[in-house]
């Protein structure tokens, strides 16, 4: 997965350093096809670029007017890379009760990591979007007992080890398809916007894991679904300012099913994200 994480914050950044290199690029094109006491204009309808120049010739001023037309959009994307933390709220407290003391973990280490790879939208003007989009969300619960959770069983089971963990990893990984509604402000002076995205969340299991490492055994992987919940839901929220921000998100349900005493656990996740 570390792999995953890499490739798309690598990804995330070229597309940013490739964006940059091209508005530097028009604006060295921009500025030589000016001429003083003038004002040029480049591109067609609501979307251009401005540049003006006094008539001592000793000032230049840049600046853009970004208006995108409403319509349908969809396509492969790498956005909302989203890198947090995870929580178990038991009953709505963060304290968990003694049927789930087994779950106890580290806060610290225990992260939300997901991003989007598709989106289908619609624009509606330049201050407002909603998009169904889909991608993948990991959670990953750093354990700090020696337990192992057991595989195949019909409820969520654990067993004590006297073995000591250096690393116990408890972890889901699901589909996630996001509805976002997305407000964003006028662009300003530097060509950015303030966004506000809030929407429902669905999200199909993939898989579950357990990875733990110990000087007994060295590394061990198991895979199982672990009783997670099959399909998760919940609202989620992100804000921020041009291509970071914030985003949180609570699934209503149960983080476990067919398990009776975990009745009441449910995930919430918050953290900073890229690429709205």
């Amino acid at each position: 997965m570390k792999r995953i994480i890499f490739t798309a914050i690598f990804c995330a950044a070229a597309t940013a350093v490739f964006a940059q290199g091209r508005d530097t690029a028009k604006t060295v094109t921009d500025t030589i096809r000016t001429k003083k006491g003038t004002t040029i204009r480049f591109g067609a309808g609501e979307d251009a670029s401005y540049i003006r120049i006094n008539k001592n010739g000793d000032t230049v001023e840049k600046y853009h007017h970004h208006s995108k037309a409403p319509g349908f959009s969809f396509g492969i994307t790498l956005a909302r890379l989203d890198l947090g933390f995870a929580t178990i709220m038991d009953h709505n407290s963060f304290t968990l009760q003694p049927q789930n003391q087994f779950l106890s973990y580290r806060q610290s280490k225990t992260s939300n990591v997901g991003f989007d790879v598709l989106q289908f939208g619609y624009r509606f003007d330049s201050s407002f979007k909603i998009y169904l989009s889909g991608g993948f969300d990991w959670t990953n619960i750093r354990l700090r007992d020696n337990i192992t959770i057991q595989e195949h069983q019909p409820v969520l089971t654990y067993v004590q080890d006297n073995v000591d963990f250096s690393k116990n990893r408890f972890s889901s990984t699901y589909l996630r398809i996001p509805l976002s509604f997305d407000f964003r402000t006028a662009e300003d002076s530097r060509g950015n916007h303030f966004h506000f995205v809030f929407g429902p969340e669905g999200g199909f299991l993939l898989d579950g894991g357990v990875k733990q490492i110990s000087a007994e055994y060295g590394k061990q992987k198991f895979s199982d679904s672990y009783n997670f919940t099959t399909f998760r839901y919940g609202p989620f929220m992100r804000i921020g300012y041009g291509a970071w921000g914030l985003f949180a998100k609570y699934y209503v349900n149960n983080m476990f099913e067919n398990s009776p005493e975990q009745d009441g656990l449910h995930n919430f996740s918050f953290g900073i994200m890229l690429g709205f």
